[in-house]
């Protein structure tokens, strides 16, 4: 999302075990959500041509989960392009079981899930499968369903849950904290065999050039937005101007929607204009340094802001993209001339507020530090500094954002480090995150223990001999 300031953590061994445990996407099993309800058993036809009823085999909470929801669960998995040639019925249930205590808790804890939100989400997802598929006939047919309506009834069902389960999940590591001395006690505690092993990185800076946009240029996206503002109090929708002329990639497939409150890690210009509105009403054109934007704000929510933004950037001209070039050639020039260090013309010259500050050095969104592992560099990025010599500058370097604005870059390597068996001083971040990872697993598992004792939960049949890894049938 380009109006987004994009934070991640790192990934290796331990945290790649939670990452899949607590981010993977929730499967898209055709699970109906039924309260209250009669099931009338429908048999199935096994392979071995005995028949066998389709039922409810458990109950978790308001949810059920019937047999089939696990068939259906390994077909999503495999037309998604997964493996299950190693996952039992028995796991499947219990991943199942999981997402369900996930949801009904949720419910339980008066975590709200707007329609705006799953109108959002089902478009996206549609969208997909119908490139996917081939058109939207085919994926109501893929999913045996009579009418465009009552799929999409139906898969906004299966939505609203897995949107409940995930901030269900959310609510539970966000309240998860962990203090120097627990990162020291976790380090110590790993056997010297089993410390991570981290591969070669970079240290890396760079200086922004952006080409200039004529005042004629900008006023004219001015206009528009303005066009846009006075024909939406007119009657037309926000929502589909977005879709139609929106540049924001992260937001324009939902209508321009986002979901934020003042902790949300949007840019400062556009979280002070959004929480400026009121609620309906339209802002005019404002300017940040992804182009221009207008917000509609649709609800607020206590400190919670929904809304919708058009985001569209001005034109730039030849003449100012080649005026940028000749300038970063120059500074390039200046610094090989040692006239000025990369440091200072960081400082001084370039035009990225984020990196300017700090003499150009970058940030790894991943594990918000300096330091970039090559194995797990963006491939793009891998081909611009992989083979720059220490303090080498690159050649001047034309990049185009997901929003489509051109800039020139320079690029040097301040540092490398090779690869090396984990350190606590100078791997303080990245054990810091492993540790974190680890308290959080702990807390979903205190979780589960508790909220299992004092729900009801029911596991019928064959699934009740099952060896689950939580304590579902309450022994």
């Amino acid at each position: 999302m380009p109006i987004k300031k994009i934070q991640m953590k790192s990934i290796n061994k331990i945290a790649l075990t939670f990452f899949l445990l607590l981010f993977s996407s929730v499967i898209i099993s055709a699970q109906e959500i039924i309260k209250d309800t009669v099931i009338v058993p429908v048999k199935k036809v096994q392979s071995n041509g005995k028949q066998k009823i389709d039922g409810v085999i458990a109950t978790v909470g308001d949810y059920i989960i019937l047999d089939s929801d696990i068939d259906k669960s390994y077909l999503e998995i495999a037309t998604q392009g997964g493996s299950v040639k190693d996952i039992t019925r028995c796991q499947m249930l219990g991943k199942l079981l999981e997402d369900k205590l996930y949801a009904h808790q949720a419910i339980q804890d008066s975590i709200v899930v707007t329609d705006a939100e799953i109108k959002g989400m089902m478009e996206d997802r549609l969208n997909y499968m119908v490139e996917q598929i081939g058109s939207l006939e085919k994926v109501v047919q893929y999913y045996k369903k009579d009418s465009e309506e009552e799929f999409r009834t139906y898969f906004s069902d299966i939505l609203k849950e897995g949107k409940l389960t995930s901030e269900m999940q959310k609510k539970i590591v966000d309240a998860v904290e962990i203090t120097p001395e627990e990162v020291r006690n976790f380090f110590k505690k790993i056997p010297t065999s089993d410390l991570p092993f981290f591969g070669a990185e970079l240290e890396v800076s760079q200086i922004i050039i952006t080409p200039k946009v004529s005042a004629e240029d900008k006023q004219k996206v001015i206009d528009k937005l303005n066009g846009f503002k006075k024909e939406i109090e007119e009657g037309s929708s926000f929502s589909t101007k977005a879709v139609l002329y929106s540049q924001d990639p992260g937001s324009r497939s939902n209508g321009g929607f986002y979901k934020m409150n003042r902790k949300t890690p949007f840019v400062k210009e556009f979280k002070d204009v959004a929480f400026s509105l009121a609620e309906g009403e339209i802002s005019a054109p404002f300017e940040t340094d992804f182009g221009y934007h207008i917000i509609y704000v649709e609800k607020i929510k206590g400190q919670e802001v929904e809304l919708r933004h058009i985001l569209l950037s001005p034109t730039v001209t030849e003449s100012a993209l080649n005026e940028a070039k000749e300038k970063i050639t120059l500074i390039k020039k200046r610094i090989e001339d040692k006239e000025i260090t990369f440091e200072e013309a960081a400082r001084t010259l370039s035009d990225e507020k984020e990196t300017r500050a700090n003499g150009g050095a970058l940030i790894n969104p991943k594990t918000q530090d300096t330091r970039f592992e090559l194995t797990k560099m963006d491939p793009t990025f891998y081909s611009q500094v992989s083979n720059l010599k220490e303090n080498e500058v690159s050649a001047p370097i034309l990049d185009q954002g997901e929003e489509g604005k051109k800039k020139f870059k320079l690029i040097t390597v301040t540092n490398r480090i090779d690869e090396h068996t984990a350190d606590y001083a100078k791997d303080y971040i990245k054990i810091k995150d492993l540790a974190l990872k680890d308290k959080q697993i702990t807390a979903i598992g205190k979780w589960f223990d508790e909220k299992i004792k004092e729900t009801y939960i029911k596991i019928i049949g064959e699934y009740r001999d099952c060896s689950f890894t939580n304590n579902w049938l309450k022994k």
